[in-house]
């Protein structure tokens, strides 16, 4: 049985590597640290695959309907939550006010 040269393959590998001098477009999405990523940007997009490159979002209805029930999460905030403690508080001053024409409360 002969072994193998690993040398051998590992420098057949060097060319297909991302180093310092690959000619390729990288990523260039903000690391942690502050750098530029360095890994390659998809074929077509600005991203490599860990940045967003292969997402495109969704693309129908219900994918999209997805989206949008992921990011509700009480409606405390909602346009017609807002709406509905506007009209209660208005209701709220209002029977205070005659409370106080009426003397039951100072």
């Amino acid at each position: 049985m002969k072994l193998t040269n690993h040398t051998a393959l590992i420098e057949a590998g060097i060319e297909t590597r991302f180093g310092p001098d690959w000619p390729g477009r990288r990523c260039g999405a903000k690391t942690r640290v502050g750098g530029a990523c360095q890994n390659p940007a998809i074929e077509g997009r600005d991203r490599c695959k860990l940045h967003g490159g292969r997402s495109t979002g969704p693309r129908t209805q219900a994918g999209k309907a997805r989206v949008v029930a992921a990011h509700l999460k009480h409606g405390n905030r909602s346009r017609a939550n807002a709406e509905k403690v506007k009209q209660i508080r208005a209701k709220l001053r209002q029977v205070t006010l005659e409370c106080r024409r009426a003397g039951l409360i100072p």
